[in-house]
């Protein structure tokens, strides 16, 4: 009885797959086939086709007339001494218009650093250098010319974080750097030019030049009070 049941089970199966697969067509059986070849008929290049993201999307919806001018930038350069700030001021004068650009009055933070000097010479410096290489450290130019030569591990902006990156870097080997304000808190000047048009962008080389290197960037927020 055993044998028979699985001779009909595999009887059966051979006959389902013999119509899903169509053979059994010719004699009436088989499944009913979904072809619409006028469909297919009518499509036009659909090899064109392409998939785009939302945003894509967007940008070919509403695109921009040919010949449009290009829209105002906002770009500001910071923080300036006072030395810097007249030079920046001579140029924007003969550059741009009035009104095209402010000097705004701020106060520039105070900076602490972690400190390795003075040392008695180059030869003296170039060999703590190597050392801090040694130890996978990294260092940076001083800015306050008083505390020259010396280096710096860093630069952070209160005592309080200067001290718990000293921490740090003790425990890798340092033994001999100290926490050192490098600047006090003081007034600067931040340059802004709120609406550079197409024209007024065109005539920043000399505002770049007074900058002295230092990047005009986007504007950001205005801090609120």
């Amino acid at each position: 009885m055993l044998r028979l049941i699985v001779l009909m089970l595999v009887l059966l199966n051979g006959v389902y797959f013999s119509w899903w697969q169509g053979w059994l067509l010719p004699y009436g059986f088989g499944p009913v086939q979904q072809s619409e070849p006028q469909r297919l008929a009518q499509q036009i290049r659909p090899e064109a086709i392409q998939l785009i993201s939302d945003k894509e999307a967007l940008s070919a919806s509403s695109p921009s007339p040919a010949g449009a001018p290009r829209a105002a930038l906002c770009l500001q350069a910071g923080l300036l001494d006072e030395r810097q700030a007249n030079a920046v001021r001579g140029a924007l004068q003969t550059a741009l218009p009035d009104g095209a650009w402010t000097l705004e009055v701020v106060t520039a933070p105070e900076r602490w650093i972690i400190y390795m000097g003075k040392y008695a010479n180059a030869a003296e410096m170039s060999k703590k250098r190597a050392q801090l290489s040694g130890l996978g450290l990294t260092f940076e130019p001083l800015s306050n010319l008083a505390l020259a030569p010396g280096l710096s591990l860093g630069g952070y902006a209160s005592q309080e974080a200067a001290n718990a990156a000293l921490q740090a870097l003790t425990l890798r080997g340092v033994r001999t750097a100290r926490v050192v304000q490098e600047t006090a808190a003081s007034p600067a000047y931040l340059l802004r030019l709120p609406q550079l048009d197409e024209a007024a962008q065109k005539q920043l080389a000399p505002v770049r030049a007074a900058l002295a290197g230092k990047p005009l960037e986007p504007c950001r927020p205005a801090r609120s009070p």
